[in-house]
């Protein structure tokens, strides 16, 4: 005996693909945009050294696709590879761990750039995780992926 499925049967597939494109939609994916170096080869090596872990906060899907942008935490603290290492500033320069940064004043929080490497990294970090300079050390391993070619804080 054939029994032809009913109207029921038939939309449940479609109702699965409904929920599941709900759901996606609900995505908490950090927005953040990647510098124009950012899949570059050195980029690449220095997203295969991000840390795992930043001031305790775990790995946030971010919502590009390139392994240079990574974030953690929420909000979230996120770490971006391609920018341009800053020239002369009046902007405070921080040595956290022997690496150093520019420290630039946010409306909430703080961007850090590498200074003295190339491509340098940046890392936006919410006032939310105040002191935002201690959470730099997560970033060692990452920012000595790329070589000081430059100056250095003094």
């Amino acid at each position: 005996m054939h029994r032809r499925p009913s109207a029921l049967t038939a939309l449940r597939p479609l109702a699965a693909a409904g929920l599941l494109l709900v759901v996606a939609g609900c995505s908490s994916a950090v927005k953040a945009t990647p510098f124009a170096d950012s899949d570059s080869a050195v980029c690449r090596e220095v997203a295969a050294a991000w840390p795992a872990t930043v001031g305790g906060q775990t790995p946030r899907e971010v919502a590009v696709q390139s392994e240079g942008v990574a974030a953690w935490g929420d909000p979230a603290i996120i770490a971006r590879c391609g920018a341009t290492s800053p020239g002369p500033t009046t902007d405070p320069c921080i040595d956290a761990d022997g690496v150093d940064w520019v420290a630039h004043e946010l409306e909430d929080g703080y961007a850090f750039t590498t200074f003295g490497r190339e491509p340098g990294i940046e890392v936006l970090v919410p006032s939310a995780y105040a002191p935002e300079p201690l959470l730099l050390s997560a970033f060692r391993a990452a920012a000595e992926v790329v070589p000081p070619t430059g100056p250095h804080c003094t």
